[in-house]
This record gives structure tokens, C-alpha cells and sequence, in this order.
């Protein structure tokens, strides 16, 4: 086998690594180095190709070895390639639930123009299914992405709102610029309304 061979599917593997390493959010897209490890994949296969065209008319068996390496090799950098892409669409995916919908524009930057267009098409498509949960309601499931530490949270009245009674029959006044301490789950409603403000 040639030296060259021993170079196979490096390129790939690099910008798996490279990617992993990051310690961005998300880094810039390497067009160079997808656009080599495309190169490389066609070159491979072309190869391949003339090489089976010859296996098929000699019956050559010393080229059986060198055709599944190349095989091999492409199909290593078509995974690795793959692997790229895939975890770059799960940062983008990860920068909705942490940022909203609009991605800063530091982190923006590093997406290449169909990344923009699936950060687009995604947020769009989250937002739908969360308007079409909770009764008509919906429910932003971005909200609390992690467990509340406690049952109780206080709040300010944004404005005056009257009576409001809780789950025990309780009854308290909502009037404006009032704080209370109520449970989280009751009033999450009229925190996600703007009625009532968290008190961090």
C-alpha cells in the first residue's frame, strides 16, 4: 500500500476532534476541512471504481485487499463527517433552549447558512408545539430546564389582578407591587402572563 494510503479519513477524524476540543459554544464551521474530506471521498470512490472495473476484467485477486481498504476508508470518513454535522446540530438545537429564539450574534457568527436556516425552522417548530400544549394555553417548556429547588417561590404583582384562590381554598389579594409567597406550581401561570414577577 502506498504512504498516501496511511493518510485516509485523518482529515475527518480532525474535525471530529477539533469540534470535541471547543471550548465554544459552538465553533465556526470548517468549510475547508469538509470541503477536503468531500475531495477525499470522491477521490476514493473513483479510484475504487476503476479499480473494480479492472478486478472485473482481469479477475486480479491481489486487488481484493487494496478495493476493502479503500472501501474502508470511505465509509470511515463518510461516519466521521456524519458525526461533524450531527453533534453541530445538537449545539444548535441546545443554543435554542438555552438563548430563545434568537441566537446572539457572537454565536451566530460560527453557523454556516443552512445551520442559520435549521436554527430558524427549529425554533419555529418548537414554538408551535409548545402554543399547542396545555389546554390551549401553552407551555414554555424552555422555562425551568432544570427542577425547582423548592415547592415555594416568591413573587411581585406586576399589576392589580383581585381575588386569586389556591388549591387549599386560600384566598389572597393580588394588587400591585405586593409580594407573596406562593406555591410554584399555582401560579407559574401567572408568572408565564407577566401578572406576577419571580422574585429572584
Amino acid at each position: 500500500m502506498s504512504k498516501s494510503n496511511k493518510m485516509f479519513a485523518d482529515k475527518a477524524f480532525e474535525l471530529v476532534k477539533e469540534l470535541e476540543r471547543s471550548s465554544q459554544t459552538i465553533p465556526a464551521f470548517d468549510d475547508d476541512g469538509v470541503r477536503q474530506v468531500l475531495e477525499e471521498i470522491k477521490a476514493i470512490f473513483e479510484e475504487n471504481c476503476a479499480q473494480a472495473a479492472n478486478y472485473s476484467t482481469s479477475g486480479d485477486r491481489t486487488l481484493w485487499p487494496l478495493l476493502n481498504f479503500r472501501h474502508a476508508a470511505l465509509q470511515r470518513n463518510k461516519r466521521c463527517l456524519l458525526t461533524y454535522l450531527h453533534q453541530r446540530l445538537q449545539r444548535i438545537k441546545a443554543l435554542r433552549w438555552e438563548f430563545g429564539p434568537i441566537v446572539p450574534s457572537d454565536i451566530k457568527v460560527n453557523l454556516c447558512e443552512p445551520e442559520v436556516t435549521f436554527f430558524n425552522k427549529y425554533s419555529k417548530s418548537l414554538a408551535s408545539y409548545m402554543r399547542s400544549i396545555g389546554d390551549g394555553q401553552g407551555i414554555d417548556l424552555t422555562g425551568d430546564l432544570r427542577p425547582p429547588k423548592s415547592l415555594y417561590i416568591e413573587v411581585r404583582c406586576v399589576e392589580d389582578f383581585g381575588k386569586f384562590e389556591l388549591e387549599d381554598g386560600e384566598v389572597i389579594y393580588l394588587k400591585k407591587n405586593s409580594q407573596h409567597y406562593l406555591p410554584r406550581s399555582q401560579v407559574e401561570t401567572l408568572v408565564r402572563q407577566g401578572i406576577l414577577q419571580h422574585i429572584v
